[in-house]
């Protein structure tokens, strides 16, 4: 474990995000079976062990054919394909979160978190414009949906990232519906944010 934990140090893969995600991946497969998991920060957790092949397989399979089926963006799957694997779904939660957080500071600039971060890059306020617009904020109607979309963004913050980010496992329990349920919501926004345009500003 050890040596897993040197060769798979986040630090050398700085430049190659896709390549230590992959290889993550592959070693949590075998670390499964002794109920071990290399989370993204390169540190071990005890999971759900796995007992067979067949075990393991099934479980990767049911999830990975519902996840297509979906159509689940791919930025989600990257930041918590290992934990839904191995049905970790409490941590699953919390890394789908943290990824529309890393691309809203990716696209604005912004360094904030979470629900603070989402207001502050998507919000119109008086006689202010967003640093990303989903349209071109030019009627009542495009303010409105900017709004809206301003307003889940911020919700599904409130409602997943700070309980699973904030309280132990063992009081917020998150069943395999839950989890693909909110998956598909955090697709939703990523596919809105891929589309959303960075404003002029003169601030």
């Amino acid at each position: 474990m050890k040596f897993i934990q040197t060769v798979l140090a986040p630090k050398r893969f700085v430049q190659k995000a896709g390549e230590f995600e992959e290889h993550r991946v592959r070693a949590n497969q075998f670390l499964a079976f002794r109920g071990w998991q290399l989370s993204p920060d390169g540190r071990f957790g005890p999971v759900k062990k796995a007992s067979t092949i067949e075990e393991a397989k099934a479980r990767a399979d049911r999830l990975r054919s519902e996840l297509e089926r979906r159509a689940v963006h791919r930025d989600v799957l990257t930041f918590c394909r290992a934990e839904l694997m191995q049905e970790n779904y409490f941590h699953a939660v919390l890394e789908a979160t943290k990824s529309v957080s890393d691309k809203l500071r990716d696209k604005t600039g912004l360094t904030g978190d979470a629900g603070t971060l989402a207001h502050d890059a998507l919000m119109p306020g008086k006689g202010m414009v967003p640093k990303l617009a989903f349209n071109l904020l030019a009627t009542e109607t495009d303010l409105s949906e900017q709004k809206g979309l301003a307003n889940l963004f911020v919700g599904m913050f409130g409602t997943f990232r700070n309980p699973t980010a904030h309280g132990p496992k063992i009081s917020w329990r998150i069943t395999e519906q839950d989890a693909l349920d909110l998956l598909t919501m955090v697709s939703f926004l990523h596919r809105r944010l891929d589309a959303a345009a960075r404003t002029p500003r003169t601030t």
